[in-house]
């Protein structure tokens, strides 16, 4: 099966997902080749609770929900015992007593703010072997010059600086590897192409 055909497969499968961030997820992991079988996980920027559902169906120990909002995480995801949601938290806050044992996979889809100031706070919680999806929306990584009507960043010149800037920050994070970054099988719901990321942390 081609990369191309996978993506038309997910696309028909999205119905049963709770977001479309689902179908964004399931391209990373696969592209990346991240297991989240057994990983104590935590999903920064959760909103609906479309990575936590891939993440759990892929056999997920135990899943922490984090997003600054309340009341968007859905009721499937809620109730499964394997989850924990942490509403109204700020991800820049984030330690260690408020996420249960080490953290093994790390998974982020975040709005109004760059990956560079919300992720930092995640990344000190990783434990040896953990490994990180995130998405870089263009949108929130480039200056206010470059975001165009509707917000959409429709320059690829200014797209790909966003994306090598999420990349040189990330490899400068002590531990942290980049393994790559691919293109979003859809874009986002505002029309911007977004690109995932995938890294791995060694202490």
């Amino acid at each position: 099966m081609t990369r191309e055909d996978a993506a038309l497969d997910v696309a028909g499968d999205a119905n049963r997902y709770v977001s479309r961030g689902a179908e964004k997820l399931i391209s990373a992991l696969d592209a990346f080749g991240f297991d989240p079988k057994e990983r104590n996980a935590l999903d920064v920027g959760a909103s609906t609770g479309g990575f936590t559902q891939v993440l759990l169906e892929r056999g997920a120990a135990h899943v922490c929900c984090v997003d600054v909002g309340s009341g968007q995480l859905h009721e499937d995801i809620r109730g499964d015992p394997r989850v924990r949601a942490l509403e109204g938290a700020d991800a820049r806050s984030l330690s260690p007593e408020l996420i249960a044992g080490p953290v093994t996979a790390i998974v982020a889809d975040v709005s109004f703010i760059s990956l560079a100031k919300a992720l930092p706070a995640a990344l000190k919680l990783a434990a040896p072997g953990c490994w990180l999806v995130a998405l870089i929306k263009p949108q929130f990584e480039v200056g206010p010059d470059a975001v165009g009507k509707g917000g959409v960043v429709r320059d690829e010149a200014a797209r790909s600086r966003a994306v090598e800037g999420v990349r040189a920050w990330l490899a400068a994070q002590p531990g942290w590897s980049v393994l790559g970054v691919i293109p979003s099988p859809i874009r986002g719901g505002d029309g911007n192409i977004e690109t995932l990321i995938g890294a791995h942390y060694d202490a």
